[in-house]
């Protein structure tokens, strides 16, 4: 899949922005927390807990639109598995590779309206004759009790739209649920 690999990149950026150092919030502020704590999880190959603070239900019904209403319970419950299967073998490995250049995360306050909560944050990868800042914002929901990591605008690109317009949406409209299951069951599978 080419747009695999232009969709890495997306979820690097993804997982490298999320704080290690945070700066601005107050330390207990529970939606930072979850972006705080995905980073740490992930430095620390904790992988299953990372993943265990993200919306996927939330990213699930972006991703497939219409069609995760059609889809069965046990359909929307597979593709959260693969789809964060996928990117944790696809980004997670590189992100800890990244954290050796991390410097510092600063956040702007959320902005929090209802169940729903932005961050914006500037990211420091030290290089060896510079600095990179990058900006991002990640977008929150609260399910019943836990604010959720759903997705990160990074350049103005948000990656579950480039994953939703690159890769989910026309394996949809080749062959449905059948077909994007499968894809993702084969990606998972691989090396």
């Amino acid at each position: 899949m080419n747009a695999r690999f232009r969709t890495l990149s997306l979820l690097v950026a993804f997982t490298l922005s999320m704080p290690a150092l945070a700066a601005a919030p107050k330390k207990d502020d529970p939606v930072v927390k979850p972006v705080k704590t995905v980073v740490t999880s992930v430095r620390y190959e904790r992988d299953a807990a990372a993943l265990k603070l993200f919306g996927g239900e939330e990213q699930g019904k972006y991703l497939l639109g219409d069609a995760w209403a059609k889809g069965t319970d046990e359909q929307r419950k597979e593709f959260v598995t693969l789809f964060h299967g996928l990117f944790a073998k696809i980004a997670f490995p590189r992100v800890r590779e990244n954290f050796k250049s991390l410097e510092d995360i600063v956040y702007s306050p959320a902005e929090v309206t209802g169940n729903e909560a932005t961050v914006d944050s500037v990211v420091f990868i030290k290089h060896p004759l510079k600095t990179q800042e990058m900006k991002l914002k990640y977008r929150l929901v609260k399910d019943a009790a836990a604010w959720k990591v759903v997705d990160v605008t990074v350049l103005g690109s948000s990656m579950l739209q480039d994953i939703r317009d690159t890769q989910v949406q026309p394996l949809l409209a080749q062959g449905g649920w059948d077909l994007l299951l499968g894809r993702m069951r084969q990606e998972l599978a691989k090396k």
